[in-house]
């Protein structure tokens, strides 16, 4: 089988199981989170039907 196929394949199985999609997304976030806040860098949420800016400090992982 190419590799191609195989890797088809996984994506095709992955996408079958709900559980794997929301624990990469959730794993996702989180990493996206402490980059940023390693970084120094602030982040923007939605609070309450506002834009709200977190310090890094602010930003909980």
């Amino acid at each position: 089988m190419a590799i191609k196929e195989k890797h088809k394949d996984r994506i095709a199985e992955a996408f079958t199981d709900p559980d794997k999609i929301t624990k990469a997304l959730a794993q996702g976030v989180r990493d996206a989170l402490l980059k940023h806040k390693q970084a120094g860098n602030p982040i923007v949420v939605w609070r309450n039907g506002r834009i709200v800016w977190l310090k890094p400090d602010e930003i909980n992982v």
